[in-house]
């Protein structure tokens, strides 16, 4: 018996073209092809590199703090201190904050007016009294004694301190330089000029301050003839109308317009005259020039102290003590120096004297950074400076040990019987289709469910590890049941068939020799599915875990919130010491994913059988 061979007379085949123009034009479209992918992987490489940059950038200063050295009188009379029994200190109390403004003032004893001291008090924060209080308490010996104690700044000199604020600007002095007075308002005089550079930009800002209010006139008085342009129209509205509703409704549009073009053309009659006289003042050669606090501040360094200029000319200038001189001594070229913060005063928050005092304590070595383990060991506070995050950290671990334990076993069992024992029909693949809808429900869905159900229905403690857990167990139960449905498949039938073969049950096959070989791949989806639900903020603002929470939760029911909340509460905070808190904070995050994805691939590769 011989194979039938259809016939092939008649049929036409198509033979590839394997011409050399065509192996070129293929080969380049693979080229081209791979080069967009070396692309697209470049551009992701480059943005998450911008991202992690800019993160690190700004956070990595928050991981420091600096702290104000003071020489603190622990007077007796100022302490109470309260023993037991046997001698051991139960409680000690006292006016610990006024022991730290003694310490202040003692430092700068030419503050005196009432706003300079309360200026001087804020260098340091405001829990100061609470600082001294815990160094008195690990060494009690220090009392009726002058011991030098470390409190930490508050959250505006940090920043000074780590640069944030306004840099230091020298300039060269060729002159001998001889003050008039040792405080209070002083005249400077120099023979070589040395002042001459600053009133040059004094008259370069005067003419750009006259142009900018030139501008801002002509800008006001065109919108007022705008202005008086539908004035005219609606006046006419107004003549030609006889309806009373009509008419009073136009009438005050007409009031609010001729209230609206008085206030223009008075604001650009005042920008004329300022205009006028930044002009007038910028072309004035020769006479002294009065510094304003949107110029940079200029200082000048002499005889061990230090003057605020107010008013400079060539070769000579005017200005406010800061620092006390010791003498009026002329000074050498070699012995003064002539300093600028180049921000201007108006646009910062560390003022001029507060930089002086700053500057001054460094000096003297009463100003150091060390490493900010509150950062790591505190919990929220509204002081930038005290905040940390241990308590968000307790609060996202009793989150998601809730979350696992409720998610991993319901997820195995219901993927475990899906895959081994349900049977397949309409209710089955139903129930597939919805697990697979579930995991791409948004986030916050599963945050309103928890709104409605646990803490409206069952009444559950609001911003509690409890209802986040289980919010978040909603959210990662498809994760779950979708990746062990995975590894309980990859493993292959001949284990199953050899397991029945000698006599197991069902049962039996699955527990004993199916689910250890999907176990890894179990544990990676789990892991891969925590890690979501440590990274979400939607689902736990909708049950109230956006509160502030001041202390570190204890237990389950305890008020508490969570990383990425934390982060969501700092990033809306307004001081600025905040920006650098957040992008720590975000950097831990990401240590902590970057973990839980990492031990998820150990996993995978120190378990995983290639069958």
């Amino acid at each position: 018996m011989t194979d039938a061979t259809a016939p092939t007379e008649g049929i036409a085949i198509r033979r590839p073209d394997l011409s050399p123009a065509r192996v070129r034009r293929r080969y380049a479209a693979e080229a081209r092809f791979k080069t967009y992918g070396r692309l697209a992987i470049a551009a992701a490489v480059i943005m998450l590199g911008i991202l992690l940059f800019s993160i690190v950038g700004r956070g990595w200063t928050a991981f420091f703090q600096t702290q104000v050295g003071l020489d603190v009188f622990l007077d007796p009379n100022e302490i109470q201190i309260e023993r037991n029994a046997d001698g051991e200190i139960v409680d000690i109390d006292g006016d610990f904050r006024g022991l730290v403004n003694d310490a202040l003032f003692a430092l700068f004893p030419n503050v005196e007016e009432r706003v300079e001291r309360r200026a001087l008090r804020n260098i340091v924060t405001r829990d100061a009294a609470i600082e001294l209080r815990a160094a008195v308490e690990a060494n009690p010996e220090m009392i009726d004694q002058t011991a030098r104690i470390w409190i930490t700044s508050s959250d505006d000199i940090d920043t000074y301190v780590k640069g944030q604020i306004t840099g230091i600007e020298t300039f060269e002095v060729a002159g001998v330089a001889t003050p008039t007075g040792t405080s209070g308002e002083v005249e400077i005089l120099t023979g070589a000029n040395d002042f001459s550079h600053i009133a040059a930009e004094v008259t370069a800002r005067l003419a750009e301050l006259s142009e900018d209010r030139a501008r801002a006139a002509d800008a006001a008085r065109a919108t007022a003839g705008r202005l008086q342009e539908d004035l005219a129209e609606i006046r006419s509205e107004l003549e030609a109308t006889s309806d009373a509703d009509a008419l009073s409704l136009l009438e005050n549009q007409v009031t609010r317009l001729e209230g609206q073009i008085q206030s223009l053309l008075s604001g650009a009659e005042t920008a004329s005259r300022d205009a006028e006289d930044f002009r007038n003042r910028a072309e004035t050669v020769g006479g002294m020039e009065e510094l304003s606090n949107r110029l940079p501040s200029y200082l000048v360094e002499i005889n061990g102290g230090l003057v605020k200029l107010t008013a400079v000319a060539a070769e000579r200038a005017v200005g406010e003590v800061l620092i006390p001189l010791e003498s009026t001594a002329s000074a050498q070229p070699e012995d003064w120096g002539l300093i600028s913060y180049v921000i201007a005063e108006s646009n910062r928050r560390v003022k001029d004297n507060e930089v002086a005092w700053i500057e001054t304590l460094r000096d003297r070595g009463q100003i150091r950074t060390v490493f900010n383990t509150p950062f790591f060991t505190e919990a929220d506070s509204r002081e930038p400076e005290q905040a940390g995050i241990w308590g968000a950290v307790v609060g996202s671990f009793l989150t998601l040990i809730v979350t696992l334990v409720l998610a991993f076993p319901v997820g195995v069992l219901a993927a475990i019987y899906l895959e081994e024992f349900a049977p397949k029909n309409r209710l089955t693949d139903l129930i597939e289709v919805n697990i697979n809808n579930l995991a791409a429900v948004p986030s916050i869905v599963f945050g309103l469910l928890g709104l409605a159900m646990f803490l409206n229905f069952f009444g559950l403690p609001r911003s509690a590890p409890l209802v986040g857990g289980m919010v978040l167990a909603l959210m990662t139960l498809p994760t779950v049941i979708i990746a062990s449905r995975a590894a309980l498949k990859a493993v292959p039938p001949s284990i199953r068939e050899a397991a029945l073969g000698v006599g197991a049950s069902k049962v039996q096959t699955v527990t004993h020799h199916v689910l250890p070989l999907a176990m890894p791949g179990i544990l990676t989806g789990t892991i891969i599915g925590m890690a979501q639900a440590l990274g979400e903020t939607a689902p736990l603002l909708m049950i109230g875990m956006v509160a502030f929470i001041a202390d570190v939760p204890s237990g389950f029911t305890d008020a508490a919130t969570v990383l990425p909340v934390q982060i969501f509460l700092w990033a809306d905070a307004p001081e600025r010491a905040f920006v650098a808190k957040t992008s720590a904070a975000i950097m831990v995050l990401l240590t902590f994913l970057i973990f839980m994805n990492a031990m998820a691939v150990v996993l995978r590769k120190r378990f995983e059988r290639r069958w």
